[in-house]
C-alpha cells in the first residue's frame, strides 16, 4: 500500500497539498518525488510469500493504482477508494455488488445518458427494480420508497440540467428507512463538493473528467465513507476485473495534481461566460449554480465550495443551434467535459439521444438547450468565441 504522507502534528493538511501529497512518497528504491509506472501484471512472489505488499497481479492490485487511490480517498475524506476503468464501470460495480434480485433502488429522473440506460435497460435484467424521481422533491422521493429500497442514486449537479440535490436532507431521509446512498460527485469534484460532510455512504467519480482534467485518459473510482462495503467491493472488483492499468493509474494521478488549482480557473470562466450569456439577445436562459437568477442559487452556496464549470443555456428561438455549434471555433463540438479545454455539445445529440423525446423534453432537454464545458483558455477569447457563433446563429 502507498505511504500516507507524514505532517506536523494537529496540522490538517489543505485540498491542494493532499493533491499533491497522499499516496505519493518518494520512491524508496530511487528517491523518485513521481511515483513510478509499475507496468507490470505480475509480481514476482520471492520464497513462497507475496511480494512487498502483496502484490500479485495487475487486475487485483498495482503500486500505481494504490497511489492514486490512496489520494482519492484522502481527497474525499474516505476511508478506501477503488479506481476503474471508466466512469461507468464504477456506478455499475457498486450497484450490482451492492444490489441483488428482488431489491428496489431510486435514481434521479435527470441523470447523464449513460447512466440512464444502465439502470433503465440493464439493472432490471439482475432482478432488480429502478425507479426514477425527482431529487428536489421530497414528496415524490418518499413515495418512490418502497420496503424493498436498499439504494438511492443520485447526481449532483446533474448532468445537463445542473440540478442539485440537497444531501443534508435527503441522505438524512434515506437513512431513516436504511438505504444505502450513493452520490455521483463528478460534475463538482472533490473541490468543490464533499458528499461525506451529509454523511453519504459511497462517492463515485469519472475520473476521465475533472479529476483526470487533460482529455487523455479514461477513469472511474469509487470511494467509502466507512469499511462496511470495502470487503464485498474489493471481491467484485478483483473478480470483474474493470480495473485500469498502470499507466492509465498514472495518467489520472498526474491530472489529479492540479485539480485544486484548474477548478478555481474552471469557476472563474464559466463565472464570467454565465453572466455574458444571461444578458446576451440571442439567448433565453441560462442555467448556472453562481448567477442569482439559477433556481438553487441559495443551496448551491451552501453545499458547494464554487459554481463549477459547466454551463447550460437555451438559444433564442430565433436562433439556429447548428449554425451556432458550427460557428464556434475555440468550443470544439465533443461529447466530454472536465477538460482544460473548452467543449460544447447539444445533448440531444449525443449524450441524451438514448433517452426516448418525450422525456428528454419533459425534463427541458430540447433541441435549442447547449452545455458547454468551460475551459482554462483567457476568458476574452471564450467570450469572444461565443459572441460571435450566437450572431452568426441568428
Amino acid at each position: 500500500m502507498a505511504k500516507s504522507t507524514k505532517q506536523a502534528p494537529g496540522r490538517k493538511m489543505g485540498f491542494q497539498t493532499k493533491s499533491l501529497h497522499l499516496g505519493q512518497e518518494p520512491d524508496p528504491l530511487t528517491g523518485s518525488v513521481t511515483p513510478p509506472i509499475y507496468q507490470s501484471t505480475a509480481f514476482a512472489q520471492l520464497e513462497g510469500q507475496l511480494a512487498t505488499d502483496g502484490y500479485t497481479y495487475s487486475r487485483f492490485s498495482n503500486p500505481t493504482r494504490t497511489a492514486l487511490e490512496t489520494a482519492l480517498a484522502g481527497l474525499e475524506n474516505g476511508t478506501r477508494a477503488f479506481a476503474f476503468a471508466s466512469g461507468m464501470g464504477a456506478i455499475s460495480l457498486a450497484v450490482l455488488t451492492l444490489l441483488k434480485a428482488g431489491d428496489h433502488i431510486v435514481v434521479g429522473d435527470d441523470v447523464y445518458g449513460g447512466t440512464y440506460k444502465f439502470f433503465a435497460e440493464i439493472v432490471g435484467r439482475y432482478g432488480v427494480d429502478v425507479t426514477f424521481a425527482d431529487m428536489r422533491d421530497l414528496e415524490v422521493l418518499e413515495q418512490a420508497f418502497t420496503d424493498k429500497t436498499k439504494m438511492m442514486f443520485i447526481e449532483t449537479p446533474t448532468n445537463p440540467l445542473l440540478r442539485l440535490t440537497d444531501l443534508e436532507v435527503v441522505v438524512a431521509l434515506a437513512h431513516t428507512k436504511d438505504i444505502v446512498t450513493v452520490v455521483d460527485n463528478t460534475f463538482a469534484s472533490p473541490y468543490l463538493q464533499q458528499p461525506f460532510d451529509y454523511d453519504v455512504d459511497i462517492i463515485v467519480h469519472s475520473t476521465t473528467k475533472y479529476i483526470s482534467g487533460h482529455s487523455d485518459v479514461m477513469g472511474g473510482a469509487i470511494i467509502l465513507r466507512d469499511d462496511r462495503f470495502t470487503e464485498a467491493l474489493n471481491m467484485h472488483k478483483n473478480a470483474m476485473g474493470a480495473t485500469p492499468d498502470a499507466f492509465a493509474s498514472w495518467l489520472t494521478l498526474r491530472g489529479l495534481k492540479t485539480l485544486g488549482v484548474r477548478m478555481r480557473e474552471h469557476c472563474k470562466n464559466a463565472q464570467a461566460l454565465a453572466e455574458f450569456l444571461e444578458g446576451h439577445n440571442q439567448v433565453r436562459k441560462v442555467i448556472y449554480p453562481g448567477l442569482p437568477s439559477y433556481w438553487q442559487y441559495d443551496l448551491a452556496q451552501k453545499q458547494m465550495k464554487g459554481p463549477g464549470g459547466m454551463i447550460s443555456f437555451y438559444l433564442d428561438e430565433a436562433a439556429d443551434p447548428e449554425v451556432f455549434l458550427k460557428s464556434l471555433s475555440l468550443f470544439k463540438p465533443a461529447v466530454s467535459l472536465g477538460g482544460v479545454e473548452s467543449l460544447v455539445t447539444r445533448p440531444v445529440d449525443i449524450t441524451h439521444a438514448a433517452i426516448p423525446k418525450e422525456l428528454r423534453e419533459a425534463q427541458g432537454i430540447t433541441d435549442s438547450f447547449i452545455r458547454l464545458s468551460v475551459g482554462i483558455e483567457d476568458i476574452e477569447d471564450l467570450i469572444s468565441d461565443v459572441d460571435y457563433a450566437l450572431q452568426q446563429a441568428s
